[in-house]
Protein backbone atom coordinates (compact mmCIF):
# COMPACT_ATOMS: atom_id res chain seq x y z
CA UNK A 1 0.00 0.00 0.00
CA UNK A 2 1.10 3.21 -1.24
CA UNK A 3 1.82 6.02 1.80
CA UNK A 4 -1.34 8.18 0.58
CA UNK A 5 -3.44 5.10 0.10
CA UNK A 6 -2.53 4.58 3.68
CA UNK A 7 -3.45 8.01 4.89
CA UNK A 8 -6.45 7.70 3.33
CA UNK A 9 -7.54 4.56 4.74
CA UNK A 10 -6.46 5.92 8.21
CA UNK A 11 -8.43 9.41 7.57
CA UNK A 12 -11.80 6.88 6.62
CA UNK A 13 -11.35 4.60 9.46
CA UNK A 14 -11.04 7.65 12.20
CA UNK A 15 -14.35 9.28 10.72
CA UNK A 16 -15.80 5.84 10.32
CA UNK A 17 -15.20 5.19 14.39
CA UNK A 18 -15.58 8.69 15.45
CA UNK A 19 -18.74 9.58 13.65
CA UNK A 20 -21.88 7.84 14.88
CA UNK A 21 -25.43 7.97 13.18
CA UNK A 22 -26.77 8.95 16.73
CA UNK A 23 -24.17 11.60 16.74
CA UNK A 24 -25.79 13.23 13.16
CA UNK A 25 -29.86 12.45 14.62
CA UNK A 26 -29.40 14.62 17.30
CA UNK A 27 -27.28 17.50 15.70
CA UNK A 28 -30.67 17.42 12.96
CA UNK A 29 -32.93 17.48 15.88
CA UNK A 30 -30.54 20.38 17.78
CA UNK A 31 -31.48 22.19 14.40
CA UNK A 32 -34.94 22.13 15.29
CA UNK A 33 -37.68 21.63 12.98
CA UNK A 34 -38.17 24.84 10.80
CA UNK A 35 -34.75 23.80 9.49
CA UNK A 36 -36.54 21.05 8.09
CA UNK A 37 -39.59 22.41 6.61
CA UNK A 38 -37.39 24.92 4.67
CA UNK A 39 -35.19 22.19 3.66
CA UNK A 40 -38.04 20.37 2.38
CA UNK A 41 -39.71 23.62 0.84
CA UNK A 42 -36.95 23.96 -0.98
CA UNK A 43 -36.07 21.08 -1.96
CA UNK A 44 -40.14 20.47 -3.77
CA UNK A 45 -40.00 24.05 -5.09
CA UNK A 46 -36.36 22.70 -7.19
CA UNK A 47 -38.27 19.95 -8.19
CA UNK A 48 -40.92 21.59 -9.53
CA UNK A 49 -39.39 24.71 -11.40
CA UNK A 50 -37.29 21.23 -12.96
CA UNK A 51 -40.71 19.69 -14.32
CA UNK A 52 -42.18 22.80 -15.02
CA UNK A 53 -38.78 23.69 -17.47
CA UNK A 54 -38.80 20.06 -18.59
CA UNK A 55 -42.48 20.51 -19.83
CA UNK A 56 -42.04 23.65 -21.83
CA UNK A 57 -42.21 26.10 -19.27
CA UNK A 58 -43.31 29.19 -21.06
CA UNK A 59 -47.00 28.80 -22.10
CA UNK A 60 -49.60 31.14 -22.58
CA UNK A 61 -52.95 29.96 -23.00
Amino acid sequence: MTTSRFSLFMVLALLATTLTSCELAGDIFKGGIWVGVIGVFVVVAIIFWLVSKMGGGNRNT
